[in-house]
């Protein structure tokens, strides 16, 4: 069964990685993936949870508790306290069943509540959250109760009468009837499921629901109309009972399947000899290793003797040690290699994680610079004047700072002029009474890297960006700071579950970012396709901690939250512990949100999800050079 995803819900990322955190530690897998879906439960072919969706229309605490008792029985049921082939046995036996949905939402009805009352044994910490847990569902069901009797879905309403038969804190709770034929048989299956609270394991459970269901079926003319519980069917059916000898055979066939006309006659000349093989558990090793794996081949009548005679060259698997030397029997100096780009493409590109398991599929494709044109110098001209004052400003007043510093005396020396703090000769063993005024030239230890949204929501923005961006250029570039700026976006068209092609096109390199003919390519970036921020944010750290400059800022210049090919759900995750893995490595990154109007809470919300306190918030983007101006003023100074 597949779902339909809504992703108009903004994902929390500081619970969505509490409750990841929770379920690797609980399940002791820090491979594990935390999934919103439909409905929650636990896939070991992909090594995901799913915790549900339902929770988001409750309040605050509730939907924190209930994601937390969600992340609870998923992590416990993928132990050894769910029986899994139970579980595939019912799945399996449910088929041939009239109330197939019935059959398997009352065993994973019945299956939580033992695997909650095991897991608050286990931790009774967790018992507030599993209470809340029930007053919801009861809620919930209650009103369901209600709804399917009215309408007639009687065996909709009978599954929310057992759970709230199952949860009542009191035996002698009434409830309203659901049907003439159904009301009789309430008591026998009453009796039969709060047999629940002895069971002891999966298989006791399973019995407990078949034996509901040989009862309820003579009664019930139609299964369940909703899904309230819900059991993997594929997860399941892909389950093996265990390896046989067959499972042992080779399966895959040559890559040529072509026979020899020439079939055996009686009279080859066959030798046999005796080649001994050794592995880990043979007690008494020999000189001899020997290991085959034929791929391809000829197929012969000739089973188990040669079919051609050997070469010098032939062997199983040699381990020697020796000097090397140039064979003398084959040259390969004219086979053809595959190109790096193109097997690179053939594996569909994947990075094994390096830049983040979001972006396990994520393609770097540095573009290409056009040549200036006249209207892209006419046009950064026209930026220049605008910040002009800004430059000049900024620029006198770091001048000023390194002038003050070199001309700073140097104090607490033992030779030079004596201070005037002379107190020190009488309380410390080794006092320091001299100074000298002649102080080192200081600099700016400092390197920035501009990163730019260049996603198509830009498109009312980028205009100003460029202009905040040229800011930055002239006054770093004023003070010979070094910097590059990276326009950044994905090419959604080319993206495949395998392949995410991610552009980078930078206009200002570390080379020759002091260059004055570099400055108008900032014109070149304009808004593009979608935004992968979390693996630009990585792609720019990683180049930044090639510099060798003590401080290292990364400012990353956007618009909202990132969005691209599978990545609605993990984007603000990913980005936000590119984020952290930066600065555990030492670099500031700084987000700079564009708006163009009024800022939402849940804008708001969101970018302090992903960036902590390190943001600024640029309402108006018109104001960008006035918002700009103090943060690199500040910036620079922490450099000198």
């Amino acid at each position: 069964m597949s779902f339909i995803k809504f992703n108009e819900d903004k994902v929390d990322s500081f619970l969505f990685m509490e409750l990841s955190d929770v379920a690797r530690t609980l399940t002791k897998n820090k491979q594990l993936e935390v999934e919103y879906g439909y409905k929650s439960y636990y896939d070991p072919h992909e090594n995901k949870i799913f915790i549900s969706r339902f929770w988001d229309d409750y309040s605050t605490l509730e939907k924190r508790f209930g994601l937390f008792s969600d992340v609870f029985l998923t992590s416990i049921s993928s132990g050894d306290y769910f029986d899994k082939m139970v579980a595939k046995e019912l799945v399996e036996k449910s088929d041939a069943r009239l109330l197939v949905s019935f059959t398997r939402q009352l065993f994973v009805l019945l299956e939580d509540l033992r695997l909650e009352d095991i897991f608050i044994k286990k931790r009774p910490g967790t018992r507030k959250i599993f209470a809340v847990r029930r007053q919801v569902f009861r809620r919930y069901f209650s009103s369901q109760l209600n709804v399917n009797t009215t309408r007639g879905v009687y065996t909709d309403a009978l599954l929310n009468l057992i759970y709230l038969l199952l949860s009542a804190e009191s035996p002698f709770v009434e409830y309203p009837s659901i049907h003439a034929k159904i009301d009789p048989v309430i008591p026998f299956v009453q009796t039969e499921v709060t047999k629940v609270f002895d069971a002891k394991s999966t298989r006791d459970i399973a019995k407990i629901t078949f034996t509901v269901m040989e009862v309820l079926e003579e009664l019930l003319q139609a299964d369940m109309l909703n899904l309230y519980f819900y059991i993997s069917e594929n997860v399941y059916k892909k389950m093996d009972d265990g390896l046989t000898y067959d499972d042992l055979k080779r399966r895959n066939g040559l890559k040529n399947n072509d026979v020899l006309d020439k079939e055996k006659e009686g009279d080859e000349d066959v030798h046999s000899e005796k080649l001994p093989t050794w592995h880990q558990e043979t007690e008494d090793t020999t000189k001899s290793f020997l290991k085959f794996d034929l791929e391809q081949g000829t197929q012969t009548d000739l089973i188990g003797e040669g079919v051609r005679e050997g070469e010098a060259g032939d062997q199983a698997l040699a381990v020697v040690q020796g000097k090397s030397g140039k064979s003398k029997h084959k040259d390969f100096s004219e086979v053809e290699a595959v190109e790096a780009n193109d097997a690179e493409a053939l594996s569909g590109a994947a990075n094994d994680e390096k830049y983040g398991r979001a972006n396990k599929f994520a393609v770097p494709i540095h573009v290409r610079l056009n040549q200036t044109t006249i209207a892209e110098k006419e046009r950064y001209d026209e930026f220049k004047t605008i910040i002009m004052p800004y430059q000049k400003k900024l620029k006198q007043m770091i001048q000023k700072t390194l002038e003050h510093k070199k001309i700073l005396p140097r104090e607490d020396l033992h030779i030079g002029r004596l201070n005037k703090k002379l107190i020190r000769y009488f309380t410390d063993e080794n006092p320091r009474l001299f100074y000298k005024k002649n102080q080192p030239s200081p600099e700016i230890d400092a390197v920035f890297s501009l990163l730019v949204d260049c996603s198509a929501s830009m498109y009312d923005k980028m205009d100003q960006t460029k202009l905040g961006i040229t800011l930055f250029h002239e006054a770093l570039s004023g003070v010979g700071v070094p910097h590059n700026i990276v326009g950044f976006w994905e090419d959604s068209s080319d993206a495949t579950e395998v392949r995410q092609p991610n552009c980078f096109k930078t206009v200002v390199d570390f080379a020759n970012f002091a260059d004055s003919k570099s400055g108008p390519k900032i014109m070149q970036l304009e808004p593009e396709e979608d935004n992968r921020d979390g693996f630009a944010i990585r792609m720019m750290c990683e180049r930044l901690l090639q510099r060798h400059e003590k401080q290292k800022f990364l400012l990353v210049f956007s618009d909202g939250e990132p969005a691209a090919f599978d990545y609605v759900e993990n984007g603000i995750i990913d980005t936000h512990e590119a984020v952290v893995n930066g600065r555990k490595k030492g670099i500031e990154i700084i987000n700079v949100f564009l708006a163009n109007g009024e800022i939402t809470e849940s804008q708001q919300t969101t970018i302090k999800n992903i960036y902590g306190k390190y943001s600024i918030l640029v309402p108006v983007i018109d104001d960008l050079p006035d918002i700009l101006f103090p943060l690199l003023k500040k910036l620079l100074l922490r450099s000198i």
